[in-house]
């Protein structure tokens, strides 16, 4: 499969930014995997802030994982019930649960980053600064921002099959023994390149056709930063046009997907010939064996198992996020 210009019928519209009424009140979901000590800090900073600023806030503080979704959905139905703004509070994974339940709702939503890489704030130019990002709220407006589908779960940043979630359950496994960092992400991401892994045979229906992929990994991103990031500019300005981005290496060994992964981690993922990428709204992913009925997917750093065959896609009603203005936001990028 080559690289196609596919074009995309569910593109966010033109931007417009929403006002909000100046006494919007915030429901603030927070995930306390992140520890104590920064739950604790994050409600002091929304006290001073909005405190001082006489903007009423709810926090809710999730210690089970389990219960974050059923948390976001209740916090969703309060604002919308009240105008207000469904706010999410830690990494990608955390802020894509609770954006799901904003989208579902149709209330606004916004984000306090809390995570290691935090590629959806970061591509959308909101501060990692908990001060500034709280700030942010108070005058920020609304913006429809693009999300992804595979079935029924939505993602932010990227989903993914095959190798990729594997490589997050074992970066869980590093971050409770070593802690969370970058270079702990890195090292464990190393590690299990190394160790033995198959290929997956997969059948791609795309656009009334179908294409067979032999691959350890489909990856599919819907983030601008993390695709400059590795070295693909190109499908970078696609996601700005309504699409979303497939990656899939060629079949290859332990070596060459160490080398693939050092090539992307420095910036030049599109000059390898072994890897096949290509752009699309829609496409349905099957496995021509009839015993595959779930595949483990990872959505957001999050894994899941989902029922085969898998619809990737573009939402057709976007996100809105409370974000700085265009100009401001692109120069936030990093």
């Amino acid at each position: 499969m080559t690289p196609t210009a596919t074009s995309a019928s569910s593109a966010v519209p033109a931007e417009t930014g929403r006002t909000l009424a100046a006494d919007a009140p915030f429901f603030i979901v927070m995930n306390a995997g992140s520890g104590r000590r920064q739950s604790d800090a994050t409600r002091t900073v929304l006290e001073r802030e909005l405190g001082a600023a006489g903007r009423r806030f709810d926090l809710r503080i999730v210690d089970d994982p389990r219960k974050l979704a059923s948390v976001a959905r209740e916090a969703a139905a309060a604002a919308c019930a009240q105008e207000g703004v469904l706010v999410g509070a830690g990494g990608d994974g955390t802020l894509c649960a609770v954006a799901q339940a904003a989208h579902e709702a149709g209330c606004p939503f916004a984000v306090l980053p809390r995570g290691t890489f935090n590629y959806f704030s970061r591509d959308h130019g909101i501060p990692a600064d908990p001060e500034q990002s709280t700030k942010l709220l108070l005058d920020a407006r609304a913006w429809p921002v693009q999300v992804g589908f595979v079935n029924e779960r939505m993602f932010l940043v990227n989903a993914s099959l095959g190798l990729y979630p594997r490589l997050l359950e074992d970066r869980e496994i590093y971050k409770r023994q070593f802690g969370r960092s970058r270079i702990v992400a890195l090292w464990s991401a190393l590690s299990t390149l190394l160790k033995p892994h198959r290929h997956l045979r997969l059948h791609i229906e795309h656009e009334g056709s179908t294409t067979e992929i032999r691959s350890s990994t489909l990856f599919v991103g819907n983030n601008r930063l993390q695709m400059e990031q590795i070295g693909m500019p190109d499908e970078a300005r696609a996601l700005e046009r309504g699409l979303l981005v497939a990656i899939a290496p060629r079949p290859v060994g332990r070596l060459m997907h160490l080398w693939l992964s050092l090539h992307g981690a420095a910036g030049r993922l599109s000059d390898s010939e072994h890897v096949v990428s290509f752009t699309f709204g829609r496409i349905t992913v099957m496995h021509p064996s009839k015993k595959w009925k779930r595949i483990k997917i990872a959505t957001d750093g999050e894994v899941a198992r989902l029922p085969m065959p898998l619809e990737f896609r573009v939402s057709d009603k976007p996100l809105l996020l409370l974000k700085p203005e265009p100009a401001v936001a692109e120069a936030n990028r990093s």
